[in-house]
This record gives C-alpha cells, structure tokens and sequence, in this order.
C-alpha cells in the first residue's frame, strides 16, 4: 500500500529505527531521535544498495517519488 503524506507527518520516534515502505524500494527511515530519512533500496550488479534521497519534510513524498522515478530510469540506462 502507498504511503501517505498524514503518515510521514504523523511517524514518531521509538526505541528501534523503523521503517515506513511506499513503492519501488523508496522507504521513509524514522531514527530513534525523531528525524524522518528518505532512502531508496535497489539492486545493482547483483547486489543490494542505498541511496539517501533527504530528510522529511525538507524533501516531501511527491519529490520522493520524483527522485526515485528518476534513479530507476537511470538504473535501467546503466
């Protein structure tokens, strides 16, 4: 299920780092402090790998998904 907006808003501190999953590998990491991640899983050479696309709300959902629209295209490029 897509991840909403009143989700990334609401998303609170715990005692573990959690994760709050959209689509395509992008992933809203909420730390143990509070801060709110925006990161992006993918493979690559066969092999897993990160990229840190922003912190919420610096880098809203909608730009989110831009950006990871845009790494995938690059990725089927490569």
């Amino acid at each position: 299920m897509p991840l909403s907006d009143a989700a990334c808003r609401s998303a609170k501190s715990a005692e573990k780092p959690y994760k709050l999953g959209d689509a395509g590998g992008l992933y809203l990491l909420v730390e143990t402090s509070g801060s709110r991640l925006w990161r992006q899983a993918y493979r690559f050479d066969g092999k897993q790998r990160l990229i840190a696309l922003g912190a919420y709300p610096a880098v809203s959902l909608a730009d989110a998904r831009i950006a990871r629209d845009a790494n995938k295209a690059l990725l089927r490029k490569a």
